[in-house]
């Protein structure tokens, strides 16, 4: 990737148009499941959602392999499509991105009230 694509997001365009082709091949349960993983994934991204890629390219990955071999989507996420989301995303204590907002607000209020206070 370089400066200009990252800087327009031209590579992530190209990344998602690439899912959505891949998404269109998979039968209509799995492209529901996606679309549920996508939803249950975009909070623990960063503001860009490019830290997400690969972890989404594997999730997808998971997912056409597991339709090639006849698999259900239950089957394969189980009922639990959130807890799933959430394991990929580093289990139940990974910081989201209003997480990681919160605490450099919180940084930035610090820092300016320790100016004030002298």
């Amino acid at each position: 990737m370089n400066f200009w694509e990252k800087v327009t997001g031209s590579d992530l365009t190209r990344d998602w148009k690439a899912f959505e082709v891949r998404v269109e091949a998979l039968p209509d349960g799995y492209r529901a499941a996606w679309d549920q993983i996508v939803a249950h994934l975009f909070p623990y991204g960063d503001f860009t959602g490019r830290t997400l890629t690969p972890i989404l390219d594997s999730a997808l990955g998971l997912l056409e392999v597991s339709a090639a071999d006849g698999q259900s989507v239950h089957e394969v996420l189980g009922d639990d499509i959130q807890g799933f989301c959430t394991a990929l995303a580093g289990g139940a204590g990974a910081r989201t991105y209003r997480d990681r907002w919160r605490e450099q607000l919180n940084r930035n209020v610090a820092r300016k009230l320790s100016r004030l206070g002298g």
